[in-house]
């Protein structure tokens, strides 16, 4: 479905009122896209397909997901929560995953941002070297 440039304008405007000091606000985030509906706009199905995007891209900037071959200790958690907080700033999820299957090291996800020191990954960089 194409979406026509008033419907992505106004899907932005939306958007940018559910951002508070540039932090996305989740009760704003449901009432815009309660208002929306109520009105019955044309352009309604637009609007909330463009405004679901630009909220789940604004969902995804804020979250971190470490996985890890072994579960990692308390202190080397914190100083990845502290690495990845002075990179990417304060306000950032962060999900740790245990993932046996990366044989070892570690792979960190923000957004489209992909950190991978993984043996896994150094193994298939070594396998299509050859």
């Amino acid at each position: 479905m194409k979406i026509k440039k008033e419907a992505k304008r106004e899907a932005k405007q939306l958007f940018c009122w559910c951002l508070v000091n540039g932090v996305l606000d989740e009760n704003r985030v449901r009432h815009v896209a309660q208002h929306v509906v109520a009105a019955g706009h044309r352009d309604c199905p637009a609007i909330l397909s463009h405004f679901r995007r630009l909220v789940k891209l604004e969902l995804a900037r804020h979250t971190a997901t470490i996985e890890s071959a072994i579960p990692l200790p308390a202190d080397v958690r914190a100083a990845v929560e502290a690495g990845l907080a002075s990179r990417y700033g304060p306000g950032l999820t962060i999900a740790f995953a245990h993932r046996p299957e990366l044989i070892g090291g570690m792979r960190i996800r923000v957004d489209s941002d992909v950190y991978d020191g993984s043996v896994r990954a150094g193994l298939a960089a070594l396998e299509q070297s050859f």
